[in-house]
């Protein structure tokens, strides 16, 4: 459950969609695990706007919509605007990974460690950064799409963190960290979320199946001598929680290893709906 001052909330769930919150915007999309029927029907008719893939794309409302709102989510200000394909700029299924980067690189930082390294890989529009970063850590926030890395640089301005240490990169996500091997440049934080189907910023193609083993490979790589976490997530049908943390456990011995489901929650009542999974090797 978020604190109180969240603007995000699941309202509802079933046959197929999922009806949320964002600060003073309903909105219903589809959500293909939602397999049971809605616990509260009557809350469907507050949508402003509602997303399906039925006949392609397709937004009913858009107009009803303003071109971008802002919303806070899990301590994070966030510039949200409706996208050809349904998405917002946020998936808060992630808010509670980013309560967690935020208080461990915290406490690293309180226990007289210089302000830890931290690394985002597949970054989006960066709120898992900008937890980060206002934790202290010196942060690097890597995505192939220009578009979103100026998205979540709007992002740290709109949070004042425009000054922060964040280094902004556009890159093909392998290349990048290859280079960082032979650079020796070392993080002590890292967190990647693959997609199952991606390109690179030259068109480099990504496909999780094939490539994330060498990702994982190389993130092992680039951690520092005195390492906090990796965290690996995922929206891949077929990555479950327990095949992340088997994935994590080939490259990290000792420490521990902890995994679960991402979760869309609202009010207490209100069916929780898993979104995604995650796992994560902490150094302790």
């Amino acid at each position: 459950m978020a604190d109180a001052t969240d603007q995000y909330e699941l309202l509802d769930s079933g046959d197929g969609r999922k009806l949320e919150r964002f600060g003073d915007v309903v909105l219903a999309r589809p959500c293909a695990q939602a397999v049971w029927k809605p616990g509260s029907p009557g809350l469907w008719q507050q949508a402003a706007a509602s997303f399906d893939r039925n006949e392609g794309l397709n937004w009913q409302g858009r107009g009803n919509l303003s071109q971008a709102w802002t919303v806070r989510i899990a301590g994070v200000v966030m510039k949200l605007s409706a996208t050809d394909f349904g998405h917002l700029g946020v998936f808060p299924e992630t808010r509670a990974l980013w309560d967690w980067i935020r208080a461990t690189l915290r406490n690293r930082r309180n226990a007289g460690q210089r302000g830890p390294r931290f690394l985002n890989l597949f970054a989006y529009s960066g709120g898992a950064t900008l937890a980060a970063a206002q934790a202290g850590a010196h942060c690097c926030h890597l995505d192939a799409s220009k578009g979103m890395v100026e998205w979540a640089r709007e992002n740290a301005a709109l949070n004042q963190l425009q000054d922060a240490p964040i280094r902004w990169i556009v890159d093909d996500v392998i290349k990048f960290l290859r280079r960082e091997v032979k650079r020796e440049n070392r993080y002590d934080a890292i967190l990647l979320d693959p997609p199952s189907f991606g390109r690179g910023k030259k068109g480099e193609l990504y496909k999780i199946e094939e490539s994330l083993m060498e990702t994982l490979d190389l993130v092992h790589q680039v951690l520092s001598d005195d390492p906090c976490f990796v965290l690996l997530t995922s929206h891949t049908p077929g990555f479950s929680p327990i095949v992340l943390g088997n994935l994590l456990r080939q490259y990290h011995e000792g420490g521990t290893i902890e995994s679960g489901e991402m979760l869309l929650t609202g009010k207490p009542g209100t069916m929780e709906l898993p979104n995604g999974n995650w796992a994560r090797w902490i150094n302790e």
